[in-house]
């Protein structure tokens, strides 16, 4: 690939961070982690393929739903390098996580009914609010 040819296909961590809205240092941090990989020009700068933007992408929505990083870093590594992922790469990713983020929304929702319940109740008793104490 010539010098224009890398120019046009590429962004710098700067136009990444401007068109992603992510911080440069949570770029660096992403690629330090192996979420996100560069290239380095001869200056040694940083150079991203357009795919990272997706990538990115993903890895912000999957980190905002609470799936943590190195689930998100296990999912990325079985996508392809050097082409930008499909809508059903992002489906099959996001459907492997579906079950445990129901088990998570149904978890939050008993929590939920149970702070209701003590909050009504107005004991806040350390020694017998299931809360507190669940195995009292």
């Amino acid at each position: 690939m010539t010098r224009l040819e890398h120019r046009v296909h590429e962004l710098t961590v700067g136009q990444l961070a401007e068109r992603s809205g992510i911080a440069v240092s949570a770029l660096h941090f992403y690629e330090s982690k192996g979420l996100i990989q560069s290239r380095r020009t001869a200056g040694n700068q940083r150079r991203f393929g357009r795919d990272t933007l997706r990538r990115v992408s993903f890895i912000r929505i999957s980190q905002r739903v609470g799936i943590p990083l190195k689930q998100i870093k296990e999912a990325l590594d079985t996508l392809p390098e050097e082409r930008t992922p499909t809508v059903e790469d992002w489906a099959r990713l996001s459907q492997n996580w579906r079950s445990e983020l129901d088990d998570r929304i149904e978890q939050l929702e008993r929590l939920r009914d149970d702070l209701t319940d003590c909050i009504g109740c107005g004991c806040l008793s350390l020694k017998t609010c299931a809360l507190a104490n669940p195995y009292d």
